[in-house]
């Protein structure tokens, strides 16, 4: 297939992009660099192709307490990004499928995290203008679907980990600051602090089973929303200790300061329709993707002794880096 990637230079772009061709697909893979989704004319190069799919990965956001610091950003910016997206879709590629990233931090914390839960109550304040960004382009989706018969697919992934993640002074998900604190611990002998009481729940998801799921879904299920997790949610100071065991730290060393924000207090997506969907999926054991996350870590993630691009407001020309979901994700989007 012809297939078109916004966010493509992102943690899961590069992994989805792999894959995709890997499967013998022929690509056009966008970064900010090849079109600045903030302008409404930056996708118009590509409307003399005709694509069979197009994968929405793009968002302006980064995790850590970065939502709370930028909820209006965050809106103006993903709410043009988005909007530009669907309506070149629209107008230009309506044969085409387009499968995007929502996020788990849409979901209000006092329900069940099931899909038709998505855009029921309220998420949680800190995270308020991002999750109703991703509400309302999954609104958008629907919306074109009912009036013009367009197809469409939302993936909700639990928070994305593995090798290849961004290492240029943003804020990173939980658990690659915890891969960040603990080498630099284990090296240095500096004082690892992580941020909460170490009892909010996390559920993680190697990217490469995501980007797995995201390519044998896409060609099967229309018009529709569906979480990705694994279906088990562990404790940050389970997650620590795992990778104390595997770096060499003592455990019992790790500082807790429960004055820093730490987001929802459990994130675990039900899961029910990914396996009526895929019955045979297999996900990655834990110990294996946090192993094969801290081989790529070792060498690349090192201590923020000064400010950094996170600490910042943002510039003037925030769409130049439309950042992974979650989010990523990211991205599932937060820690």
């Amino acid at each position: 297939m012809r297939i078109l990637v916004t966010g493509a230079t992102g943690f899961l772009g590069t992994h989805l992009c792999r894959e995709l061709r890997r499967r013998g697909h022929h690509l056009t893979a966008l970064g900010s660099r090849q079109a600045d989704l903030t302008h409404p004319d930056s996708l118009s190069p590509f409307a003399s192709d005709t694509y069979d799919q197009i994968f929405h990965l793009a968002a302006w956001t980064q995790a850590g307490d970065f939502c709370l610091r930028h909820p209006g950003e965050q809106w103006l910016i993903n709410q043009r990004i988005n909007t530009h997206v669907l309506a070149w879709w629209h107008a230009h590629q309506p044969q085409a499928k387009l499968i995007c990233m929502g996020t788990s931090c849409a979901y209000d914390p006092a329900l069940p995290l099931v899909e038709d839960n998505y855009l029921a109550g309220q998420p949680i304040p800190s995270l308020l203008t991002y999750a109703h960004t991703k509400r309302m382009l999954y609104v958008g989706l629907l919306a074109l679907e009912r009036q013009f018969g367009l197809r469409h697919l939302t993936l909700v992934p639990s928070t994305l980990y593995g090798p290849g993640y961004h290492t240029d002074g943003r804020q990173m998900h939980f658990i690659f600051d915890l891969f960040r604190k603990i080498l630099d611990g284990q090296r240095t002998g500096n004082p690892v602090v992580l941020w909460g009481d170490g009892h909010q729940r996390r559920e993680l998801v190697f990217v490469e089973d995501f980007v797995r799921v995201a390519c044998d879904l896409a060609p099967t299920v229309d018009n529709d929303l569906v979480n990705v997790g694994a279906s088990e949610e562990h404790t940050i100071r389970h997650f620590a200790r795992l990778i104390c065991d595997q770096v060499g730290y003592d455990f019992d060393r790790i500082q807790f300061d429960p004055t820093r924000h730490v987001g929802a207090r459990s994130k675990r997506l039900l899961t029910q329709k990914l396996y009526r969907l895929l019955p045979n999926l297999t996900l990655t054991p834990l110990a294996d993707g946090l192993r094969s996350t801290l081989a790529w870590c070792r060498d690349r993630l090192v201590p923020q002794t000064a400010p950094t691009a996170a600490d910042q407001p943002p510039t003037r020309r925030p769409a130049a880096a439309p950042l992974p979901q979650p989010r990523l994700h990211a991205l599932s989007c937060r820690p």
